[in-house]
């Protein structure tokens, strides 16, 4: 079973990414079929930087990799759900998620 890649006029799938140890939520990136493939076959997380237009392999550049404990996909498998162990903050920030900022509800 795999992403339908061709759901999306961008070929892109949506794709949550949580602690497997703490199962906090970490980010939310997008996966191509090639970052899919390169994150079956490393075990590690790739994704397709919308701003940048280019593959991108997470923490190649500042260390904080995450290897891929168990991935999931959803009912319309249109939607990756990936549990990693994080080597480093997941967030560019700095902070452990991108998760931080709380938003006050009226």
């Amino acid at each position: 079973m795999k992403p339908d890649f061709d759901k999306y006029p961008d070929g892109l799938v949506p794709t949550i990414v949580v602690d497997d140890r703490t199962g906090q939520v970490l980010m939310m990136a997008y996966m191509n079929d090639v970052a899919y493939q390169r994150s079956l076959t490393s075990r590690e997380t790739w994704f397709w930087s919308r701003s940048r237009q280019e593959l991108w392999h997470k923490g190649a550049t500042s260390g904080n990799t995450q290897a891929i404990e168990a991935m999931w996909i959803d009912c319309d498998e249109d939607t990756l759900l990936v549990r990693v162990n994080p080597a480093g903050p997941a967030c560019h920030t700095g902070h452990t998620s991108c998760f931080y900022r709380t938003i006050q509800l009226p």
